[in-house]
């Protein structure tokens, strides 16, 4: 029996690890949630898991895998140690498997769940990658534009197996003001006007951006996936 200001709720672990699963994996907040996905994985080992020591630990792997993959591509980081969008979907859950493996009580019940957990990531990784076929790009880092800038979206294009989305950026210096928050967001010159950035750590996710000056206040930026 408990006494009186004890706390007594064996399950509070669980309940802290999805919240702050939910809290990374709608990282940035300002945007859509693209690595809500991961909170799969740990809801998955919050169901296996027969030890609040084993559970935490574990867990708090999974949540700091779980930061690594949304993140820094969320503050807008590049390069091959940065994962991409859609390895939140299948390696991630990879990933998340082989480090709840040595953890298990009930080998054959835990293998079907991480099995399950597999399996369900890449059923949605060919969601994803069909939903991208002949779609157009997101907002790829490109959007949100800086505050000071008035944007206006044009109908964008479609075409020989790619797609692009262009916007129309005016304001003060704005061709100045929008070189400076695609390099903000990890885009890096290939031309003078031409930017790009990539993501993965398996297979590369690049996306360019061509900027085209129309005044001093003025710009038309088009961005496509590579």
């Amino acid at each position: 029996m408990s006494t009186p200001g004890e706390f007594r709720w064996p399950h509070w672990w669980r309940a802290a690890l999805l919240v702050a699963a939910v809290i990374v994996g709608t990282f940035p907040w300002t945007q859509a949630p693209s690595g809500l996905f991961g909170v799969v994985p740990i809801l998955i080992w919050c169901f296996l898991a027969r030890s609040r020591e084993a559970g935490v630990t574990v867990g708090l792997i999974l949540l700091a895998v779980l930061v690594w993959f949304v993140v820094p591509r969320g503050l807008g980081w590049s390069g091959s140690l940065v994962p991409s969008e859609v390895e939140v979907y299948w390696l991630y859950p990879v990933i998340a498997a082989i480090v709840c493996l040595p953890a298990l009580r009930r080998v054959s019940t835990g293998v079907l769940g991480l099995v399950t957990m597999v399996l369900a990531g890449f059923l949605a990784t060919a969601v994803v990658l069909l939903g991208q076929l002949e779609a157009k790009p997101g907002d790829e880092g490109v959007l949100p534009a800086p505050s000071g800038l008035r944007v206006a979206e044009g109908s964008g294009y479609c075409g020989s197996g790619n797609c692009s989305r262009e916007v129309i950026a005016t304001g003060d210096r704005a061709p100045e003001v929008m070189r400076e928050h695609l390099e903000s967001r990890g885009f890096t010159a290939r031309t003078p006007a031409r930017m790009c950035r990539a993501t993965g750590l398996v297979f590369t996710h690049e996306v360019c951006a061509e900027s085209k000056k129309i005044s001093s206040d003025t710009v038309e930026v088009t961005w496509y996936v590579n």
